[in-house]
């Protein structure tokens, strides 16, 4: 008869057995990457001096949370170049993005108007023109990180996934023909998610991920000013729930991988925390939200690696980018407004320089979503402020009445967006009659 503990010790040694024979199985995973598309990913800690006052909601800090970091994705199909930069900050300046892009060029070959640099739009971060000895040092480590990038790049195929979340909300409503700020949950919202993972197919962790979320991230700032325990905002620097998100698919696939993150058309979205209008966020909202979308985000990778799917994945991906800058009405005079499409394979990333209202997220994919699967990103490549559909100046409120432009830009914006994905997509032509002689 064995005895009680003999039997313990043969039940862990079994375990462990199994255990070792499961990451032995798992580390010997791999799949069949043919592709003509090269990339790497490298992420770099940007976090400023504890004492760094924060933007969004201008408050003083008295410590770090959790850190700020920038990421840096590289693409290369062997004809174009290309470079993705995510930013955990609340926008890029026009002069930020210059100074990246000439230091990503310098160090990548990569040309300066096939780099996208897109933030965040934290509301607990630093500010680049408050910081400039931070930002000089900045713009050095994400340098760095580029290079770093640059050293890793190998053959990749993409895989493609969308999910949900369910703490954004409209903060609009219209009420006896105005606007006022109000946690709305009967107004537009998209609570997609999408996901693109890079894949070398040596494991079953991805190389790179970019996570597409639309939702102000001011979990951490204040509302009613009344709730507690932080009736002012939160008092530590904190990249707010993309940040949580970032680190918590970081944690479930390991060293290997490096989540970067996109914010879409959050200009009226934000998360659900009930109060006068609303309340700041605490730990308890912070997880919610950030594990929400990492959660969201893991369970579209994991479906996208299954036999199915990768059975659907591309061999040969085409990389154009596009762009553009045109001229927009303001309240003040003409404004300046850079645009960009950048086709990776299947996918349409289209870029505006601050705020747009969610609507121009849905008319841009109904306007193209037969040719390409879109990916809306706001807060990238400069910084407007709001941009609001022409319905909403109707009715004022907080967006429309501080945006510096008129209503008479949205057909401009849309326009020159469906030309930029016109240039990219490659798949209009239009005849031209011969000049006579």
């Amino acid at each position: 008869m064995v005895s009680p503990f003999r039997f313990l010790a043969l039940l862990v040694v079994v375990g462990m057995a199994a255990s070792e024979a499961c990451e032995a199985q798992e580390k010997g995973y791999h799949f069949r990457v043919e592709s003509n598309l090269r990339a790497g990913v490298a992420k770099v800690d940007i976090t400023p001096p504890p004492d760094t006052p924060v933007v969004g909601h201008v408050r003083p800090t008295n410590g770090v949370r959790d850190p700020i970091r920038a990421g840096v994705l590289l693409l290369d199909n062997g004809n174009t170049r290309a470079a993705i930069v995510t930013l955990d900050l609340i926008n890029a300046p026009s002069d930020m993005v210059t100074q990246l892009r000439e230091a990503i060029a310098d160090r990548t070959k990569t040309p300066s108007k096939n780099i996208m640099v897109a933030t965040s739009h934290n509301h607990s971060g630093p500010g680049w023109a408050r910081e400039p000895a931070w930002g000089r040092v900045m713009v050095n480590k994400i340098a760095a990180a580029s290079a770093d990038a640059l050293k890793q790049m190998r053959p990749v195929t993409i895989g493609y996934g969308e999910d949900r979340i369910d703490f954004n909300i409209n903060r609009r409503k219209v009420i006896d023909g105005r606007a006022v700020v109000r946690l709305n949950p009967d107004g537009p919202c998209d609570h997609r998610v999408k996901v693109l993972r890079f894949d070398d197919g040596k494991t079953l962790e991805p190389m790179g991920v970019l996570m597409h979320a639309v939702c102000h991230p001011c979990v951490f700032t204040w509302g009613d000013k009344l709730t507690p325990p932080f009736p002012k905002g939160f008092p530590k620097i904190s990249a707010d729930f993309p940040g949580e998100a970032q680190s918590f698919v970081e944690k479930v696939y390991g060293p290997r991988t490096h989540a970067l993150f996109l914010q879409g058309c959050a200009g009226d979205i934000r998360p659900n925390l009930p109060g006068v209008p609303y309340r700041c966020g605490d730990e308890a909202d912070i997880k919610w939200t950030g594990r929400s979308l990492g959660c969201a985000v893991v369970r579209a990778l994991d479906r996208s690696v299954v036999r199915e799917q990768l059975a659907k994945r591309k061999s040969i991906y085409p990389l154009r980018c596009a762009t553009s800058v045109i001229s927009l009405p303001g309240k003040k005079g003409k404004l300046a407004c850079e645009m960009q499409a950048l086709r990776v394979g299947d996918f349409l990333l289209l870029t505006m320089p601050g705020e747009p209202m969610v609507e121009y997220g849905f008319k841009i994919e109904k306007a193209i979503a037969d040719r390409a699967i879109p990916i809306v990103v706001g807060y990238a490549n400069g910084h407007l402020g709001y941009i609001c559909t022409a319905e909403s100046y109707k009715y004022g409120g907080y967006e429309p009445n501080t945006s510096p432009l008129l209503p008479e830009a949205e057909p401009l914006i849309l326009a020159e967006l469906g030309r930029l994905a016109d240039r990219v997509l490659a798949d209009v032509f239009e005849s031209i009659r011969p000049s006579e002689k």
